[in-house]
């Protein structure tokens, strides 16, 4: 049975997925990452970047998943899609940049709030810039884009961006989602992402 691997944002936190992934599939194998250095999570010193955690992914992808990701981890899968797109079977992606430059589209800027949350996460989060915007349609895998409506850090104008990058994608938006919709509206995302893992 295709696994199903969950990638959280900055907050790093594994638990983050757990209220959606258990009304997706809970019969389905399940994989649940967190991120060393980020949010509270105890720090790895071999995992010091953005490359190191595509590697830790890409390591753990021994066999073909479905990932679903949320902020920064879906710039991760999207990264690990280019880089082993016969280990992806489909993504879903929700309140993420995904390597396309927020500030121009309206996000707000999301790092002194990070840095003042969480005062002991690795510097470097916050100086990530990456724009795969040449590379995105080269993405084999069908992809599932759930946005907030209400979403200061990556406004819908972002999925709407990816939606024509993503040469499979599918938008929706969920009415008064915020950048944590995945919390806010746990039955809905749920519901969306089991109908497009189907």
């Amino acid at each position: 049975m295709m696994k199903m691997m969950f990638l959280p944002g900055a907050g790093g936190s594994a638990a983050f997925w757990r209220p959606v992934a258990n009304q997706v599939a809970p019969d389905r194998p399940r994989q649940f990452l967190s991120w060393p250095g980020l949010g509270n999570e105890p720090s790895d010193p071999n995992l010091r970047g953005m490359d190191d955690f595509v590697s830790m992914v890409l390591a753990a992808l021994w066999e073909p998943a479905d990932l679903i990701a949320q902020s920064m981890g879906g710039l991760i899968a999207l990264r690990v899609a280019l880089a082993a797109p016969d280990r992806v079977r489909r993504i879903v992606l929700t309140a993420t940049s995904a390597g396309v430059p927020v500030a121009g589209l309206g996000g707000e800027d999301w790092r002194a709030d990070y840095k003042r949350d969480y005062p002991g996460a690795a510097s470097w989060i916050t100086e990530v810039s990456e724009d795969l915007s040449p590379r995105l349609p080269s993405v084999a895998a069908p992809c599932l884009l759930i946005w907030g409506d209400a979403d200061p850090v990556s406004p819908l104008a972002v999925g709407e961006r990816l939606l024509r990058l993503l040469p499979h994608a599918e938008l929706h938006v969920v009415r008064g989602g915020g950048h944590d919709l995945a919390v806010t509206h746990t039955a809905e995302v749920a519901r969306l992402i089991a109908s497009h893992l189907r």
